[in-house]
């Protein structure tokens, strides 16, 4: 059964349409101008001199990690509430994720929180912007700064937005986005490595292309082998048409975030009033780019009566979801850290109350009356049945 309102839906215009077919009878396909042409418009959009395109991400976040040397005995501290990707990475280069529970409010790591964490092992904090929300981020760089710890922001969630007149991307030593069908700007699948360290930049873009040892040697231009490879590399490419797409969008990017900023507010406005419900919230000096739009239920709500009403809204041919369960009680980590319920509460907490509701740039105000109308009705429903 088709879903009359999804839970997200990627923003393709004929710009974008017509980006590709070009890229396609170009006959160019990989390393080429659009990839140049993409990560220009990122680098300037995130003040930072240098982006690297790369397949994904969870590549980007991995390829930072590699390029600052992190691996075996080394730790890494990452937000319990995240996507799994911001675990994953850490482990994907030996190293071992040490979890941070977050703030009840922002939903970010509390730096109280990280700097209770930070041991002699420490070699990289991992900063995400959950939801979109930079909060927290300033505080993150400082800390950084004072224990001479690399910050590695995840803006994955996040283009777009900024503190003051600070752009995210711009904070700590390296950044990572994500291009993927449900964030501001897609390229289908892929990821964007950000950074003003001119060494660093250089070993992920020859990490992503197999260890070749320069940018020149992608396309066959510089002197040497093609099949030089000086260390081991991985390949991590974002091909020519998904930069053409992603560019495309790029250009598009400020009318991308008004549209969806517009379908927060009709949101808030909407549900703003309801007791049951706690809406998500925005530091004062910081600009949200909108990635979901993610509720919480009261305390009234257990986690079956979240399942209840996600099932509700879907049987309705609304989409709906829960975003995001703890990390460390993942069967793969609680299993691999011997993490129990109760070693994260807040983050467990949050997690078995929040609901994502549908969010896309083309929803109408009437699709947003649908949705929250829907929504109270089951709420309702499930308190009466189960009192």
């Amino acid at each position: 059964m088709s879903t009359a309102i999804p839970l997200s839906l990627p923003d393709i215009t004929d710009a974008e349409i017509r980006a590709v077919v070009e890229t396609l009878r170009s006959g160019r396909l990989s390393i080429g101008p659009r990839l140049e042409d993409f990560e220009r418009l990122v680098a300037q959009r995130a003040g930072r001199a240098h982006a690297i395109g790369v397949s994904s991400g969870t590549c980007a976040l991995h390829l930072a990690l590699l390029a600052l040397g992190i691996g075996p005995d080394d730790e890494v501290i990452t937000p319990a509430f995240s996507f799994v990707a911001s675990a994953n990475c850490v482990e994907y280069v030996g190293a071992r994720p040490v979890f941070v529970d977050c703030d009840p409010r922002t939903l970010n790591m509390k730096k109280s929180e990280v700097e209770r964490k930070i041991t002699a092992k420490t070699r990289a904090i991992i900063g995400v912007e959950v939801f979109g929300n930079p909060a927290g981020m300033n505080e993150l760089v400082a800390l950084s700064a004072k224990y001479e710890i690399p910050l590695i922001e995840d803006s994955a969630e996040a283009l777009g937005g900024r503190i003051g007149n600070e752009p995210v991307g711009a904070f700590g030593r390296v950044a990572a986005f994500g291009f993927y069908p449900n964030k501001q700007i897609t390229t289908g699948e892929g990821g964007m490595i950000v950074t003003d360290d001119d060494r660093l930049a250089a070993n992920c873009r020859s990490l992503r292309n197999h260890g070749r040892p320069s940018e020149s040697m992608e396309s066959g231009s510089g002197t040497g082998s093609w099949l030089n490879h000086e260390r081991l590399g991985y390949n991590f490419r974002l091909s020519e048409l998904a930069a053409a797409l992603g560019a495309a969008q790029m250009r598009r990017l400020d009318e991308l975030i008004e549209a969806r900023q517009a379908v927060a507010e009709a949101y808030t406005r909407r549900l703003m009033g309801n007791p049951d419900l706690m809406l998500p919230s925005v530091e004062p000096d910081t600009f949200m780019s909108w990635f979901v739009y993610v509720v919480r239920l009261s305390d009234r709500y257990t986690p079956d009566d979240r399942a209840e009403i996600i099932e509700g809204l879907r049987r309705h041919e609304l989409g709906a979801s829960d975003y995001f369960p703890p990390i460390p009680l993942l069967p793969y980590y609680r299993l691999k850290y011997h993490y129990r319920p109760g070693d994260f509460p807040i983050a467990e907490s949050v997690s078995g109350r929040t609901l994502a509701l549908p969010f896309f740039t083309r929803m109408t105000e009437r699709d947003v009356d649908t949705v929250c109308q829907t929504l109270e009705l089951i709420m309702t429903r499930t308190t009466f049945r189960r009192d």
